[in-house]
């Protein structure tokens, strides 16, 4: 657990699922809870090998105020377990498109949109939905849509959630909107499939997670999605050597 401040905490469960305390509400990003294994598809396109369990299991949470979940099509992002989750969860924060899939309790927000939870002690945390893209410009077609996060709270550290992004510039949309940022929960980890876009980075690298958080004024990095699966191509240590070899390693908070 990396208890931040009196108001935030990140617990790392692996892959993309980190759950975070802020503000007296308990937020879930995509929650991936399966035991490894092998997810394949039915359009013949390649499948993705799960290599690692999470370290908790979805009974062991407690309380989840709301599901982050920065896109629904991918196992790697929601498999079976997180599926199943989502139902006991009382609002799924996603993209339009995933709400609509998934009905029941998500809600869909278009980028800038706006929801406001309210806190146990009277206040609220506002959850803004911020760009996000899954590749290479015009990967949309290919990967689908993908959203970002940021909370915001009176008397509250801002904290951006970048989902699955590969766009700096992205990046600075949320940097020119609510830079300096105090936290950001970065997904990283270099995915990359050959047979989808030419092998281009789906998600930041470590050297570009390392230029996100200089461009965010970043002073805490939680990093996910750089481990349990197959297709990452870069993992801990490869973060670790680019926060170095930026001057920005005493910015990591590694789970």
């Amino acid at each position: 657990m990396n208890q931040i401040s009196e108001q935030l905490s990140v617990q790392v469960v692996g892959g993309p699922t980190a759950l975070i305390g802020y503000g007296g509400l308990r937020f879930l990003t995509d929650p991936t809870f399966d035991e490894p294994g092998h997810y394949g598809r039915p359009d013949g396109r390649p499948g993705l090998t799960k290599t690692a369990p999470a370290s908790i299991a979805p009974s062991d949470l407690g309380r989840i105020d709301a599901v982050l979940l920065s896109h629904d099509e991918h196992p790697d992002n929601l498999d079976h377990s997180g599926r199943k989750l989502l139902a006991d969860v009382p609002l799924t924060l996603t993209t339009p498109s995933g709400a609509g899939r998934l009905g029941g309790t998500a809600k869909g927000l278009a980028t800038w949109e706006t929801v406001e939870l309210n806190r146990p002690d009277g206040g609220v945390v506002t959850v803004t939905a911020v760009p996000a893209l899954h590749g290479p410009e015009g990967a949309e077609q290919v990967t689908g849509d993908v959203v970002g996060f940021v909370l915001t709270g009176q008397d509250l550290p801002t904290v951006y959630v970048s989902g699955d992004n590969a766009s700096l510039d992205a990046v600075r949309q949320v940097a020119d909107r609510f830079g300096p940022v105090d936290t950001t929960v970065l997904f990283a980890g270099a995915p990359r499939l050959k047979p989808v876009l030419h092998g281009a980075l789906l998600v930041l690298d470590s050297a570009l997670a390392a230029e996100a958080t200089r461009i965010l004024g970043a002073r805490t990095v939680v990093p996910v999605h750089i481990d349990s699966w197959e297709h990452f191509t870069e993992g801990r240590d490869d973060l670790v050597a680019a926060f170095a070899a930026a001057g920005l390693a005493d910015r990591l908070r590694l789970g």
